[in-house]
């Protein structure tokens, strides 16, 4: 535990008398104590003095990366080595779908039962939250006993309430979750509903197996007013974004890309004021605590250049999440060189004009250029660019244009780079359309493996002969996967459940299964159907993503959200 002791903000309590959560992030360490919202969470969680919670993570190969976290009873927490199946609930912070294989893992090392209807009275109520989550979570839905959907600081203490009463009064965990389910809005709990599938595989008919349990689940969202400034809790050195203080400059994005779920789910965008963000810079300043700004997009975030002006002058450090080329202005980029970053990423994600107006980008040639020659005339940075390939009705024409912009990029960088007589490397990260729910293209299909292999076949050969140009893939059958995972229904659980027993041999288990998953990933879905997740709603209107939806065919863009402005989605009525 030595290489531990250098964390900051841990919390150890006394048992004596306290609700006892185990908060699992299902990676490890480095990858989950880099995650905001499992931080906050940890920290709602042990401000009651009812609660005490203690992480838990997958063990890591990388000894000196990773605490101790098996002992002779299982899985043992990092606060006190105590086992997992020690606690009355184990709360599982679920952000990407490639991550559920290791909740089985998680499980068994933890000695608990996977499946929620063998666990037994002595057993903690396995639950899970983040935002896999209140997108869908029905390929899970047999191994837990209750989905908490949407955001925690609304959630999390009603939730807690119930659990507290509702355990001294109910006769069996069935009854609790019963209880709990029908007095807490945003808690899903599947064991109390039934799916039947029509003759052709799709959802034919979901229903309510139990009194008082409600057929929608609302996903639970904070105002404007009510919405806090999420930042780090816990600093520590061996995580990805090593001891930064991470602070969410807001939450949700308002530039409408059709393929972005979270830009959605999020709805309606909440940007935090420069006069509430500024006493939570300037507290981590006063520490010398270097700071990561977390936003959708940070340079959307209005008065940005003043934030990080005022941690340029005062000698501090920042780096930031995400940035737009069409609102990147000089000073931020300035600001950015003088603390020394030295890569910016922007991502066109795709090639052509028509491809942007599918997507809904809101972004031109001539505003991705401009902010290339900016950027590179500002300083010596390294270029990340973010692409996806496979697309809806994207063609090889429009393959060709990413290829196109890629040299016009390289070329003006070389342009305004002339006089410092070197430029750094522009790297390509291109990465597979994955279709989500609750987005317009939650209709459209991933495009087959072979297609897009041989697409980044073509890219890597023309792309390879331009100096001072890397590009780098993501594996199309890890994409056909997530996608798997983020569309499939219940019964795609039987999937993950065979691939853990087959030691996540995923080949060896669609061999075997009667299940053929290419029905979840390459069929196209109408838009009368029932869609597994249907029963969540966010206040988004179905018909709008349709509308949407047909838009996109039509390669025409639509508005980008005005809170308050417009009611076209649902979301602000």
């Amino acid at each position: 535990m030595a290489e531990f002791t250098l964390e900051k903000g841990a919390v150890r309590k006394d048992w004596g008398g306290k609700v006892s959560v185990a908060l699992v992030y299902p990676n490890v360490y480095r990858v989950g104590m880099s995650n905001l919202g499992f931080q906050v969470v940890y920290a709602l969680l042990n401000r009651r003095p009812d609660v005490v919670a203690e992480r838990f993570f997958l063990p890591d190969d990388r000894k000196k990366m990773s605490p101790p976290m098996v002992s002779g009873k299982g899985l043992a927490s990092l606060e006190s080595l105590s086992p997992l199946q020690k606690f009355d609930l184990v709360a599982f912070s679920l952000s990407f779908e490639n991550d559920y294989p290791n909740i089985l893992k998680i499980l068994d090392l933890g000695k608990i039962p996977l499946l929620s209807e063998d666990r037994q009275a002595y057993h903690p109520l396995v639950l899970a939250g983040g935002i896999t989550t209140f997108l869908n979570p029905e390929p899970l839905a047999p191994f837990f006993d209750g989905f908490l959907l949407g955001e925690a600081e609304g959630i999390l203490e009603a939730f807690i309430d119930g659990f507290r009463d509702g355990r001294r009064t109910c006769a069996d965990r069935r009854e609790l979750l019963q209880v709990l389910a029908s007095r807490i809005a945003s808690l899903y709990a599947p064991c109390f509903y039934r799916c039947e599938y029509g003759e052709n595989g799709s959802l034919k008919s979901r229903r309510v197996t139990a009194l008082s349990v409600p057929e929608t689940i609302p996903v639970s969202r904070l105002g404007q007013d009510s919405l806090p400034v999420r930042k780090s809790t816990i600093l520590a050195q061996h995580t990805e974004f090593g001891d930064r203080v991470l602070v969410e400059l807001g939450r949700g994005c308002g530039r409408s890309c059709r393929f972005c779920a979270a830009g959605y789910v999020y709805r309606p965008p909440r940007l935090h004021d420069e006069t509430v963000l500024t006493p939570v810079i300037e507290e981590a300043l006063e520490k010398g605590e270097p700071l990561g700004l977390m936003s959708a997009c940070v340079s959307d975030v209005p008065g940005i250049e003043n934030l990080t002006g005022l941690i340029t002058e005062r000698g501090g450090r920042f780096s930031v999440s995400s940035l737009r080329a069409d609102s990147l202005t000089q000073s931020l980029v300035e600001h950015l060189w003088k603390v020394g970053q030295r890569s910016i990423a922007i991502a066109p994600e795709a090639g052509s004009e028509r491809l942007r107006r599918v997507i809904n980008k809101h972004l031109s040639r001539e505003q991705i250029i401009d902010a290339v020659r900016m950027i590179a005339r500002v300083g010596d940075f390294s270029l990340r660019l973010y692409f996806l390939i496979g697309l809806p009705t994207e063609t090889r024409e429009d393959i060709d244009e990413i290829i196109a912009l890629v040299k016009a990029i390289r070329h003006h960088v070389v342009r305004e780079s002339a006089t410092r007589g070197r430029i750094r490397q522009i790297k390509l990260s291109v990465n597979c359309f994955i279709p989500k729910p609750f987005t317009p293209f939650q209709w459209f299909p991933m495009e087959e493996v072979s297609s897009l292999k041989e697409k980044q076949r073509r890219l890597k050969k023309a792309l390879s002969r331009e100096g001072g140009v890397k590009v780098s893939f993501d594996v199309p059958k890890w994409a056909y996967l997530q996608t798997l995972l983020s569309m499939g229904d219940r019964r795609v659980a039987a999937l993950l459940l065979a691939s853990h027993r087959e030691a996540g041999d995923w080949a060896k288990t669609f061999r075997n299964s009667d299940l053929n998953p290419d029905f979840f990933v390459y069929r196209p879905k109408g838009l009368e159907e029932i869609l597994p997740w249907d029963f969540i709603d966010h206040g988004l209107r179905k018909e709008h993503l349709i509308k949407e939806y047909r838009l996109a065919l039509k390669g025409r863009e639509s508005d980008t959200c005005r809170v308050g402005a417009c009611k076209a989605c649902g979301i602000c009525e």
